[in-house]
């Protein structure tokens, strides 16, 4: 158990270090839009299935609460915690139509919308970010692997080099915890 512990830790540090060689440019750029977004009064929006919905809840936690600094509240809302529209859009439109219905109805100008899907592949984060783009609203894709579709679809796309599901996430919220920091450290 020991060698696979440190196997597993391993592989978590090498993900870790290609986010440091290769994507601080892009983590960036992604503070820069969702800074510009709240300073102009618009609200960041988060979404995906599984893992990726409850980080989505905790990077929003983050922003309405607090991160290391006591402040003001941020506008941010994940879209996977309104269990009631969740299954009533699934039940009546199909589950595809989840996000992208909520965003047509939360979504205003100005607002920043970001899917978050492992593979890149979940059509329901998929076509939230198809309408969000129909809408004019600022997007962005946190992803692993090759990206799949979601990649191609966002403004911005942050691919985490791995195909491993659980390093995918840990990086994400790695992601999440440096972007509500520096958005801390600008509007704060």
């Amino acid at each position: 158990m020991r060698d696979r512990i440190k196997d597993i830790l391993l592989e978590g540090i090498q993900v870790k270090e290609d986010l440091l060689r290769t994507k601080i440019g892009q983590i960036v750029e992604i503070a820069d839009i969702i800074i510009d977004a709240l300073k102009r009064n618009g609200k960041v929006i988060i979404f995906g299935n599984g893992g990726s919905a409850s980080d989505s809840q905790h990077i929003a936690a983050e922003l309405v609460g607090r991160f290391k600094k006591d402040r003001t509240a941020l506008a941010a809302i994940a879209l996977t915690t309104n269990t009631s529209v969740i299954t009533s859009l699934a039940n009546d439109y199909g589950y595809e139509i989840i996000f992208a219905r909520q965003v047509e109805a939360l979504g205003q100008k100005n607002d920043v919308v970001i899917g978050i899907s492992t593979s890149g592949k979940a059509k329901n984060v998929a076509a939230g970010i198809k309408q969000a783009k129909k809408m004019g609203l600022k997007t962005i894709a946190l992803t692993g692997g090759d990206g799949g579709e979601l990649a191609k679809l966002a403004d911005v796309s942050l691919m985490v080099a791995s195909h491993v599901t659980a390093r995918i996430q840990e990086a994400h919220i790695a992601i999440g915890h440096i972007i509500c920091e520096l958005i801390e450290d600008a509007l704060c």
